[in-house]
């Protein structure tokens, strides 16, 4: 899933060239490209599909140049999650029926590579020999606040256990009691299931998007799919996949592991996994100076020469121009400082 476009990574990451698309993290490539790299263990190029906006397939193919053009999904409009996946998979379904599928968002980071090759192998196990939907969970190393959980019937890391109940995002005291529970893991997103599992799981408990799927289908790999798409997929519900058929399915199980994970979905989060200076520092550009400053995270192109003194706790981006320079206690703000007045 490659369609989301990161407003609170602004100015890096913009609605013409969001996060998944940057070299966010300063290492040569993009989050989509790093998300196929990791997968590449489990499944060769052909196999890769990636569902996103029309606006971005130009992009897509730029960056994968190995994938078959036909495994680009363009969607009209921005519908949520839950038909961006049906969408996928009743495609995949039509040219492979028993097709053994995981879904991932394309702008999230995993440092421990190897460890999530072996979950993903084991979930798809799993979803092979079982009518069920494996979800990944995180194994929290913090009472954050910031993600939705996953609750487990057991604490068992790195086997497959029932799912009891999917949580939203808690406040801090709610959060500090999942880490105590210990069978409480942060939910990643990222689901594993057989295409017949997930179809009939949106036709019981998401009809209305399985209707329209089934409108749409009998113009799949046609000339005539863009616009049955472009007419039928803006009706679709606006909704995620975890209000869709998560929170309501009876056959969802997790999978726990510690595998680096962050959503990368703040600054902050992003200064956590780019190296520091002595003075908490995070950086990435070619010359960026820096002069009593203290916990900032800097994020210059590497045509900018920059100069900062006596900044700490600071935010400081720009790209094409757009300028920002704001306290990392006020990230939470950056959408709406971003917006156009």
């Amino acid at each position: 899933m490659a369609g989301g476009i990161g407003s609170r990574l602004w100015p890096a990451s913009t609605p013409e060239t969001p996060k998944q698309f940057i070299d966010v993290l300063g290492v040569g490539k993009s989050l989509l490209q790093l998300t196929v790299d990791r997968f590449l263990p489990v499944c060769s190029m052909e196999h890769f599909w990636v569902v996103t906006s029309d606006r971005y397939v130009d992009i897509v193919k730029s960056q994968l140049p190995g994938l078959p053009e036909d495994n680009i999904l363009a969607e009209p409009e921005p519908r949520n999650t839950a038909p961006c996946i049906a969408y996928s998979c009743w495609k995949i379904v039509s040219r492979y029926p028993d097709a053994n599928i995981v879904v991932t968002p394309a702008d999230a980071l995993v440092l421990k590579t190897e460890e999530f090759a072996k979950v993903i192998s084991s979930a798809l196990g799993f979803s092979a020999a079982n009518p069920a939907i494996v979800t990944v969970g995180i194994v929290p190393s913090r009472p954050e606040t910031g993600y939705g959980y996953v609750c487990a019937a057991h604490p068992e890391y790195g086997k497959v256990t029932k799912v009891l109940a999917f949580k939203e995002k808690p406040d801090l005291v709610t959060a500090r009691a999942y880490l105590r529970e210990g069978n409480y893991y942060w939910n990643a997103g990222i689901f594993v299931w057989k295409a017949g599992t997930i179809i009939s799981q949106f036709r019981q408990y998401s009809p209305q998007i399985a209707g329209i799927m089934d409108r749409i289908a009998p113009s799949f790999y046609t000339e005539d799919e863009p616009r049955v798409l472009k007419e039928l997929f803006p009706q679709c519900e606006k909704i995620s996949i975890d209000y869709a058929v998560m929170e309501k399915s009876s056959v969802i199980y997790v999978i726990a592991a510690d595998l680096g994970w962050s959503d990368l979905g703040s600054w902050g989060s992003v200064k956590t996994h780019i190296g520091t200076d002595k003075d908490a520092n995070a950086v990435v550009g070619t010359d960026v100076r820096l002069f009593n400053c203290r916990n900032c995270v800097v994020h210059l192109p590497d045509t900018k020469t920059a100069v900062l003194e006596g900044l700490e706790g600071y935010i400081v981006a720009e790209k094409n121009g757009a300028l920002i320079v704001c306290r990392l206690s006020e990230e939470q703000h950056i959408k709406e400082f971003s917006a156009k007045r």
